[in-house]
């Protein structure tokens, strides 16, 4: 049956010599992948250019419920981005970004609110010109809302720990290995006082951006135990190097 749909795209391989899977978050379907023919022709319903990391794309796609990987009968762009795709800065987070939540989401059901989180997340981020450093810190942390795990950063004072696996600040430290000592606690809970508006204010040094992106993960491998590496992490570090 034919549908339309909006959708983000999350993640691409190739299939075959013919065929390359398209792993796209949708707002109809939730994540879904579909197969695409490698053809790059103008004359083509579905072109492979324009399946950059999220890319936000107008869909209209043959879904059938007990097919495992799905048809795209056309395809064209639903936000037109003017910065990302060219931008040397921008282009590696949004791949480091893309890879995240291809890891971390991956429930088929539709989610409209995470869905426009992301979608205005990539709008914003295209338009923005300061504060780029500090994007991926936010998007990751207001994720997890969207994820069913988002910190709760009442009553917080100097001092304490944070338990990952209740997010949580707690004055003693857990009796699991799943915490942050209070030095990194306290950077944390700077986190979440951060948002896109104000994100350009918070001022990090590489090594430490980049020791808050891994305690980052490390709080998500808590609540999703198959997180592996990314290996868009290691182009995100010589960046901002």
């Amino acid at each position: 049956m034919l549908h339309k749909t909006k959708g983000i795209v999350l993640h691409s391989l190739n299939y075959n010599d013919q065929y390359r899977i398209i792993h796209i978050y949708t707002e109809e379907f939730g994540r879904v992948p579909y197969l695409v023919l490698k053809s790059k022709g103008k004359k083509t319903a579905v072109s492979t250019v324009i399946f950059h990391p999220f890319a936000v794309l107008e869909l209209e796609v043959d879904h059938q419920h007990l097919r495992e990987i799905q048809r795209i009968r056309e395809a064209r762009p639903s936000m037109i981005l003017t910065s990302i795709p060219f931008d040397p800065v921008k282009m590696p987070v949004v791949m480091f970004l893309a890879e995240f939540m291809f890891k971390v989401v991956k429930d088929v059901q539709a989610n409209s609110l995470l869905f426009d989180f992301v979608s205005r997340s990539i709008a914003v981020f295209d338009l923005l010109e300061t504060g780029i450093a500090n994007f991926h810190l936010v998007f990751m942390i207001k994720l997890s809302r969207f994820l069913g795990f988002y910190p709760n950063g009442e009553g917080y004072t100097v001092g304490m720990f944070f338990d990952m696996q209740h997010g949580m600040f707690v004055r003693n430290q857990p009796n699991h290995p799943f915490f942050l000592p209070p030095d990194d606690s306290k950077v944390f809970r700077l986190l979440l006082r951060m948002n896109y508006e104000n994100m350009h204010i918070y001022a990090f040094s590489r090594h430490d951006r980049m020791n808050i992106i891994r305690k980052i993960l490390d709080y998500y491998k808590v609540h999703f135990s198959s997180l592996t590496e990314l290996k868009s992490l290691e182009v995100l570090q010589m960046l901002f190097d």
